[in-house]
């Protein structure tokens, strides 16, 4: 290897770039094409709960006879009870009077939710999760019929979340499809569609569509090109070496990541750097959770749109602890309310700019989790309750159907672990099509969505 060779490699380790195939915050790998079609511009921005939400305690039917049931099996008067007493919970008043008279309230740490939802601004999916094609209990049980793999394993319900892939072997998420069948829509654009603040994830990648992954706050800093002469130099240099020809494949894939890298950091930085302010995520004077924060970089990115000529954006933000194998009590209401919390300011940002219209955050988590108290906390599960806000929600609703919370009813498969009756990939095609995908191309996003008789939930506007 020539001496210029060696000290390009040098400089790319120094500035952060050795980690332009990794699997890091600081990670980059984008894609920009030529020309584009939108005329206006939408969000989308995935919100993943990881660890798996037991989501029967975020959302709980307060009526006589639903409540009694669900406090039964939830353990309600023992010392492993996971039941939220009834005169805590937060009312929730839909559109609509309810069917069958069944009514509901939110956890008592979640007013901030319960205000958006009451307000028409959030919607309730009932009983959503991964489903290849509608399944009853007794299919449930019957050999051959086709059920997503590894029911109730974390990584492998993450991946059916993110991929919508069923039985099938797929290097493809979901959000990544979305930004394959928008390409040509979307050429035009000087960032990826597809943006993480919170690592790589198998949600963006697309079969051709590259996402672009920065941190919490902003691209990572490349500490070789400091601002002074040195760092120019080094600039230079970098850019002499990555932009010469190599003779093998290898040299230029690893060359091109290398430019992007800096470029989009660039570019990303000095968009994030002109963009505004927000009174409900100020950048300074108010400690912001770590998802807050996340949500105010996402804001002042949409904030940026026109500096990037974006007309569609997917963003994935995570936070994490809901794996609540144990101290379920006391750790939920800090987990749900910081949820809570962290949308609400999120989405009174995009009503200060004008945006919420135009923006739609959704949640993900790897399962809901069972009724059943496993003394100090709930096991794995299926179905679970998500939540979508945004000013294009049709919100104070609850979409789908939420089951009766009775331990050995007829969507349960053991331990109050309940089959979705709502799909993962109805719930991503709604989405989809609100974005911009057609039709025809729906089934490209969510494989499954003809296995169903509803492709549209409703639940957006």
């Amino acid at each position: 290897m020539d001496k210029q060779r060696r000290r390009f490699l040098r400089y790319a380790a120094a500035g952060g770039l050795a980690y332009a195939f990794g699997r890091t915050p600081g990670t980059v790998q984008a894609q920009v094409a030529g020309t584009g079609g939108f005329g206006d511009y939408k969000a989308l921005v995935c919100l993943f709960l990881f660890g798996g939400n037991d989501s029967w305690n975020m959302f709980v039917p307060t009526s006589t006879a639903e409540y009694n049931a669900y406090a039964r099996s939830r353990g309600a008067g023992t010392s492993s009870s996971l039941a939220i007493d009834a005169s805590a919970l937060l009312p929730a008043t839909t559109a609509t009077p309810p069917a069958n008279g069944v009514t509901y309230g939110f956890h008592p740490s979640m007013g901030d939710m319960r205000d958006l939802f009451n307000q028409g601004h959030a919607a309730v999916l009932a009983n959503v999760g991964p489903l290849i094609r509608p399944t009853t209990k007794l299919q449930y049980q019957t050999p051959g019929h086709e059920l997503p793999p590894q029911l109730f394993s974390h990584n492998d319900q993450q991946d059916q979340w993110h991929s919508l892939r069923g039985k099938a072997i797929l290097k493809s998420g979901w959000g990544g499809r979305v930004a394959d069948v928008l390409a040509a829509q979307t050429a035009g654009q000087q960032l990826s569609l597809n943006v993480s603040l919170s690592g790589q994830t198998f949600f963006q990648a697309g079969e051709q569509a590259r996402p672009y992954v920065m941190g919490a706050t902003g691209a990572a800093a490349f500490s070789a090109f400091s601002a002074n002469a040195l760092g120019a130099q080094r600039r230079a240099a970098f850019e002499a070496i990555a932009g010469a020809s190599y003779g093998t494949v290898y040299e230029r894939g690893f060359a091109g990541v290398q430019q992007r890298a800096v470029q989009y950091a660039d570019r990303v930085n000095a968009a994030l750097a002109g963009s505004r302010s927000f009174t409900a995520l100020p950048d300074s004077g108010t400690t912001l959770s770590p998802l807050a924060t996340q949500l105010r970089t996402v804001a002042k990115m949409i904030s940026a749109r026109g500096t990037l000529a974006m007309s569609r954006q997917v963003f994935f933000v995570s936070t994490g602890g809901f794996d609540t194998h144990d101290d379920q009590v006391a750790d939920q209401p800090g987990l749900l309310g910081n949820v809570a919390n962290s949308m609400k300011l999120f989405y009174d940002a995009l009503a200060e700019m004008g945006m919420q219209d135009s923006v739609t955050l959704f949640t993900h988590s790897d399962f809901g989790r069972t009724l059943t108290s496993n003394g100090d906390g709930a096991d794995h599960a299926w179905g679970g309750v998500q939540l979508v806000v945004g000013g294009a929600v049709r919100g104070a609703t609850v979409y789908g159907q939420y089951p009766v919370l009775e331990i050995g009813n007829d969507l349960d498969v053991g331990g109050g672990r309940f089959i979705p009756t709502t799909s993962a990939d109805q719930y991503a095609a709604t989405l989809a099509r609100w974005f911009g995908v057609s039709d025809a191309q729906l089934p490209t996003v969510a494989p499954s969505i003809n296995n169903f008789a509803v492709r549209d939930l409703g639940f957006l506007a």
